[in-house]
């Protein structure tokens, strides 16, 4: 395995992250929990949840992502191996219906995830979306609506920051970060904590992929100058660079053909590239899903790149992309077909 300093706390965190949505949804408690010890086993001690988990969201499985991860520390005593990452969002049935990053809200998640987690400590706290409304979630431009709403009504940036300093103060998190957010979003995160000698984000969890690179488009030289790192999820656009769902495939059990709801990977342009990027790993003699995996990791701003699995040896296959180096002529290829069909799936 390979690890980068996480920002600020200076944990050595492994390149490959272990993701955990389909905890609950399609994975027991029992598959969780050896998903975990291979994970542990190959050396991936950063690993990464929510509170809203498992994805797609159910307000009656809620938090069971967080529980069978709970029970696993509670049954291994390895909690210490572990760099833990969650999240609070601002989902509409969490917290009767009213979810704000304000001080209690804060306070009330953390009391949740702590319980779920049967833990006394997160070491990186998130924001899972802002509250405002942006382009995130496959939004690609900035609307007319987006631009009309007003801060005044939201959760000022100072008091969720203040809210979160006071949380590490407590020892309940030892840093925190952003998800799903933009450039302005961070910009006006590091300016206040700044300007009021607080305790800034040191990551932002935001999609980055072969079908998806907007990340490099400022956010990346914000990484790079602020030292915030990204921690990159949906590497494989759910799948979709495996090139399982080539040719109008849907395999039984998977992602997509499960959830009609998540179509930002396949539509014509995405499906497209897909085959590009299939015939560079197939010429080359690569994996598919190990190739798109290793672009990733090969980025100089990912501090870690959350991998997600449904078996074992889905899991296993992706943690080995640590050891694949690509090529200049592969690196290249990748290139020519990005040039082509840039961004299909923001």
């Amino acid at each position: 395995m390979k690890y980068e300093t996480l920002p600020q706390i200076n944990e050595k965190v492994s390149k490959i992250c272990l993701g955990t949505m389909t905890w609950g949804q399609q994975n027991d408690e029992s598959e969780a929990h050896a998903q975990m010890d291979v994970a542990l086993d190959a050396g991936v001690n950063f690993w990464d949840t929510a509170e809203m988990y498992p994805s797609p969201p159910d307000k009656d499985k809620q938090g069971d992502t967080e529980r069978h991860m709970g029970t696993w520390f509670a049954k291994t005593k390895q909690r210490d191996q572990v760099i833990l990452a969650s999240k609070m969002s601002p989902m509409s049935f969490l917290r009767d219906g009213n979810s704000r990053f304000n001080a209690e809200h804060i306070s009330q998640a953390i009391d949740g995830n702590l319980e779920r987690l049967q833990t006394d400590y997160i070491d990186v706290y998130q924001l899972h979306w802002p509250e405002r409304q942006t382009n995130f979630f496959g939004q690609r431009g900035y609307t007319e609506d987006m631009a009309a709403q007003s801060l005044e009504d939201l959760t000022p940036f100072l008091e969720t920051i203040q809210a979160l300093n006071d949380e590490i103060k407590k020892g309940r998190i030892r840093a925190y970060g952003l998800s799903n957010d933009t450039a302005w979003g961070l910009m006006r995160y590091l300016w206040e904590a700044d300007k009021h000698g607080l305790i800034a984000p040191i990551t932002v969890q935001n999609p980055y992929s072969l079908l998806n690179r907007l990340y490099e488009v400022g956010m990346a030289e914000m990484a790079h100058r602020e030292n915030v790192g990204l921690l990159a999820y949906s590497p494989l656009g759910f799948g979709v660079l495996s090139g399982k769902y080539l040719d109008g495939k849907r395999p039984k059990g998977a992602r997509l053909t499960k959830y009609d709801r998540f179509d930002r990977y396949v539509n014509e342009q995405a499906l497209s590239a897909t085959e590009q990027y299939a015939k560079i790993a197939a010429d080359a003699g690569l994996d598919m899903a190990q190739m798109s995996l290793a672009f990733v990791n090969s980025r100089s701003f990912v501090t870690s790149n959350i991998i997600g699995a449904t078996s074992i040896e889905q899991l296993q296959s992706n943690i080995d992309s640590i050891d694949l180096a690509l090529s200049e002529e592969v690196l290249e290829a990748i290139e020519a077909v990005h040039m082509q069909q840039p961004n299909p799936s923001p």
